[in-house]
């Protein structure tokens, strides 16, 4: 029998898995021309389908609650849910999947810059030397270590979009911290899940109109199954077990193992290759998670 906190290890590695494996679909989604706001559109449907008969009692008990705190709630909904994988999935349609899972983990830093921008919290030189260090990383793999690239500013765009997307999710977690909404994570989850689709339910049809359209076949059935249920909901649910036995500063260091995982499954099944600016840019990012997770002997 399992101890709790090796439960909560077994929890925290799946959920790190599944949101690995939402990179390795997403670049599978562009193989077969699934257009990516009508990928994600779909998933948090779904989703918000799923959780709706959990959720529906506790949303109409607090709506007031809600709807004080609306426009938080919107933002919340933007940054992650319309934004946030949107970008990921049309990203994958230009760059690589190792160069865009390094980006991201990122996220953990560049999370110190919105709360030091939106006055949450304080960060100290350590933070801002792991902000510097982990800046330079994504540079260095924008550019593949070319500074022909560099001076001529002929960026790959997908990687550029990898950037806005990083920038989007650290948003939504600097946002979170500021404030503590008085919800279950569940009901919390929808309530984002709902305000995202309203926004995202124009640019899905702005996707059609376009011409982007996708066929109801095996693949698309294949992926969406994955992206709904496992990145989406198991991983969440997943997610908070694991927090809620060993904690939230202990579970976040599960993160790392993302770029772990994709980065293993990006060189086996889509067999792409590890560049050496990868290995350059990694290990300046590695260095800003560690100096961004210092702290001053008098704190």
């Amino acid at each position: 029998m399992f101890s709790k906190d090796k439960q909560a290890y077994l929890f925290l590695i799946l959920t790190t898995l599944f949101w690995a494996g939402n990179f390795i679909v997403g670049e599978q989604a562009s193989r077969f021309d699934i257009p990516p706001f009508t990928l994600n559109f779909y998933r948090w449907t779904f989703a918000w389908l799923i959780l709706a008969p959990f959720t529906i009692k506790e949303i109409i008990e607090k709506k007031n609650h809600i709807m004080e705190n609306i426009k938080l709630i919107v933002v919340l909904g933007i940054t992650s849910i319309t934004i946030f994988n949107s970008i990921v999935y049309y990203s994958l349609n230009f760059t690589q999947v190792i160069s865009g899972v390094l980006m991201i983990s990122t996220i953990p830093v560049m999370i110190i810059v919105f709360c030091w921008l939106l006055k949450i919290e304080k960060s100290n030189i350590y933070q801002i030397l792991g902000v510097i260090f982990s800046l330079f990383g994504v540079i260095v793999i924008i550019t593949k270590a070319d500074l022909v690239i560099l001076l001529n500013l002929n960026f790959n765009k997908g990687d550029l979009w990898m950037v806005v997307a990083m920038f989007s999710w650290a948003m939504y977690s600097a946002l979170l911290k500021k404030k503590k909404l008085e919800i279950s994570q569940l009901s919390l989850l929808q309530i984002i899940i709902s305000a995202g689709l309203v926004f995202l339910f124009p640019a899905y049809l702005v996707e059609l109109s376009l011409g982007h359209k996708t066929s109801i076949h095996l693949p698309f059935i294949l992926i969406l199954t994955y992206v709904v249920l496992f990145p989406g909901l198991a991983s969440f649910i997943f997610w908070i077990k694991g927090i809620s036995i060993i904690g939230s500063n202990r579970a976040g260091i599960f993160l790392h193992l993302i770029p772990i995982f994709s980065t293993i499954m990006a060189i086996i099944i889509l067999k792409e290759k590890f560049m050496f600016y990868h290995l350059i840019g990694a290990l300046l990012i590695i260095t800003g998670i560690i100096l961004s997770s210092k702290k001053k002997s008098n704190e």
